[in-house]
């Protein structure tokens, strides 16, 4: 079987794109179409993306902000956050935060430098 590709802009600039191995089954026409969104790359099918990646991406500006939120409300704000996201991308949903089965798709991590602080 083989694989399949997406193509997503980077942006509104139709010169930047980037190629993704998706993790869809999406159907092989017997012929390759270029009018419907699907192009020929070797032995590969590649599908057109319906949105920009920038765009496609956006989805997570809203779930990253309401995390820095919760922090910064913590009692005692870490010094260092970082939050690692699953991601899959997709040829109609553009960005989709991955989830497998019942597990945490994504990870946050808080440090405390505890240098001048009093515990509490």
């Amino acid at each position: 079987m083989a694989a399949r590709l997406v193509k997503f802009q980077l942006d509104d600039d139709e010169q930047s794109f980037v190629y993704m191995e998706v993790d869809e089954k999406l159907p092989i026409p017997e012929s390759v179409d270029e009018d419907e969104g699907l192009i020929g790359l070797g032995d590969e099918t590649v599908i057109q993306a319906k949105q920009t990646l920038a765009k496609a991406l956006s989805s997570i500006q809203p779930v990253a902000n309401a995390i820095i939120k919760k922090v910064k409300d913590l009692n005692q704000p870490a010094d260092a956050v970082e939050v690692k996201f699953g991601v899959k991308m997709s040829a109609g949903l553009g960005a989709v935060i991955a989830s497998g089965s019942a597990e945490v798709n994504y990870e946050i991590t808080l440090k405390w430098n505890n240098t001048g602080r009093n515990p509490s």
